[in-house]
């Protein structure tokens, strides 16, 4: 839903280098002719450091592109790095190890144990993993989030923008090298949706995190450092220190405002010529 960004400083320190990257990266899904081409051979860079969002046409390939960058999804062709780990080709067991230590995760449903409480949420996964949290940089989390008097509550005593907070303190508990958020407001109102999307501008700018948000909302993209645009499975168009009216006024390019999407070339320049809303029946939703 609609959600206005307010005036930010951004990015307090610089990206002193990149947390992913990928070369190449093709992901197909079928075979012949129901063959859907959800990535076509994206080279791209994730500074570190920094908020990025992507964003494109239902059936542009973000919440693929997103998968494959955290290793959530297998790649036909290319190659995927975290820092310096080529992840393509390592086993389930070693990129399951990879996201636990390295990665965290927000997704549009919060995903929390109802039976836990806030406290035992957010360290659920260094609990499994055996793993005692820095303390200090917990502390800070939570503070940072105003969770402080929320620790004891179960999630069906919390309001949907406070579980949200929880499933974000959770991705940062571990100090994570990334974080991959998928529509992280897609579940709230906009007062909670804007709460949370300050929480993920504080994570990076306060703490030094780096996020990578995938997102349909012009508004939530305004909070961000950098936009990266997706269409037909490709990066067409990037667009530094976005506001919400200039990623709407950009994203008219894909729909060439009419609500009908358009391709759009590598150059920026949007021309004739549809693409799918929706991939063949049989096949997996490429968005």
């Amino acid at each position: 839903m609609p959600t206005a960004a307010p005036e930010h400083a951004r990015g307090h320190a610089e990206a002193d280098g990149i947390a992913a990257r990928a070369r190449g990266l093709t992901k197909a899904y079928g075979s012949g002719e129901t063959t859907v081409l959800a990535l076509d051979a994206v080279d791209v860079d994730i500074a570190r450091g920094r908020f990025t969002a992507v964003m494109g046409p239902s059936g542009s390939g973000k919440s693929t592109l997103m998968h494959c960058l955290a290793g959530l999804d297998t790649v036909s062709a290319g190659q995927v790095w975290l820092g310096d780990t080529e992840i393509t080709g390592l086993k389930e067991r070693e990129l399951t190890r990879l996201r636990r230590d390295r990665i965290g995760f927000m997704f549009q449903s919060f995903n929390l144990i109802p039976t836990l409480n806030a406290a035992e949420n957010i360290t659920l996964p260094m609990d499994i993993a055996g793993q005692k949290p820095d303390q200090k940089w917990l502390d800070e989390v939570i503070d940072t989030l105003g969770l402080r008097a929320r620790l004891r509550h179960r999630p069906s005593q919390l309001s949907g923008g406070q579980q949200q907070r929880v499933a974000c303190a959770r991705a940062l508990a571990s100090r994570p090298e990334l974080i991959f958020a998928d529509e992280p407001t897609g579940n709230l109102d906009s007062r909670a949706g804007l709460e949370v999307l300050g929480f993920l501008r504080q994570a990076v700018d306060n703490l030094g995190q780096t996020v990578v948000m995938v997102t349909h909302d012009p508004g939530a993209a305004g909070h961000s450092d950098l936009v990266l645009f997706l269409a037909d499975g490709r990066i067409v168009d990037e667009m530094q220190r976005p506001t919400a009216e200039a990623v709407l006024e950009r994203m008219r390019l894909f729909t060439g405002g009419t609500g009908t999407p358009v391709q759009v070339r590598p150059d920026g320049d949007a021309h004739p010529g549809t693409i799918p809303e929706k991939s063949p029946e049989g096949s997996p939703d490429k968005d």
